[in-house]
């Protein structure tokens, strides 16, 4: 586990600003993509086609194989908004609690969890940090009790998403600046405060704060990790091949999974 200081005083937060834990979310927290979870449950919800579920989970399986990568990023979030025009709001708020329950829990890394715990019992803050709509990241920040989440918001309109975005996604640079926004807001000292995150892209996220970590990190973040001599904890097991076998396993399953479930009710 990350060498953690548990010895801030109440006294020393105060004089020094708050301390604070930032977590990306997909595969630092969470094994795989959390968009393709929330797609998956929308099929599920009858909110679009077989097809669609087949596109997210091919996405799905090539973030498995090699990591995240921001032309898929987009493709997946212009494909999300589109489908998720007209959705009501509290809709999501719900199939955001079925995925938590459903999916999200049993793919959490344990170890993630424990650090976040551990900042908590210290008395820092901690948030999670994401691409994936806030709507869902709130879900997944409150079942585990955390203090807050920044995430991608979706513009709507009486109620209903629209089919736009209210700001950039957040991945990235835009990361970065949310933690920065957010610590200005809430007198959170970045110097002292630790970033945790499995993706290149979020080198950003991770220079922006004291304490990079590295979790599960793919491999030109593990490179450069390296080369500025962060912290790097990796929760996986097994061979790289075994990993991309079950984790191709579980998506072509859940395909089989939706096709019989189709199948099914085309019969009744």
């Amino acid at each position: 586990m990350p060498s953690i200081d548990n010895n801030t005083s109440p006294a020393s937060t105060q004089a020094q600003g708050t301390v604070a834990a930032f977590f990306d979310v997909d595969n630092t927290l969470v094994r795989g993509a959390s968009l393709y979870l929330l797609a998956r449950k929308l099929h599920e919800h009858r909110f679009f086609q077989f097809r669609e579920i087949l596109w997210f989970a091919l996405k799905q399986l090539r973030f498995a194989a090699r990591g995240e990568h921001l032309g898929d990023i987009h493709q997946i979030r212009d494909r999300a908004l589109m489908m998720v025009r007209g959705i009501p709001v509290a809709d999501i708020e719900q199939i955001g609690n079925e995925i938590y329950d459903e999916y999200i829990e049993p793919k959490l890394w344990s170890g993630t969890v424990a650090i976040a715990r551990q900042h908590l019992r210290v008395g820092r803050e901690v948030w999670l940090v994401t691409a994936t709509p806030l709507e869902v990241a709130n879900v997944i920040s409150n079942r585990l009790e955390l203090s807050g989440a920044l995430g991608t918001v979706v513009e709507s309109r009486d109620g209903l998403y629209t089919g736009a975005l209210a700001s950039p996604i957040l991945h990235a640079a835009e990361k970065a600046q949310a933690v920065r926004s957010l610590a200005k807001d809430r007198g959170i000292s970045l110097s002292r405060s630790w970033a945790y995150s499995d993706s290149y892209n979020d080198v950003p996220l991770l220079e922006a704060v004291g304490h990079p970590v590295c979790i599960n990190p793919d491999a030109r973040l593990r490179s450069y990790a390296k080369r500025r001599g962060w912290q790097v904890y990796d929760f996986r097991t097994g061979q790289r091949a075994a990993k991309f076998g079950l984790r191709a396993a579980g998506v072509f399953g859940a395909l089989w999974a939706a096709r019989r479930s189709i199948l099914r009710r085309s019969g009744s």
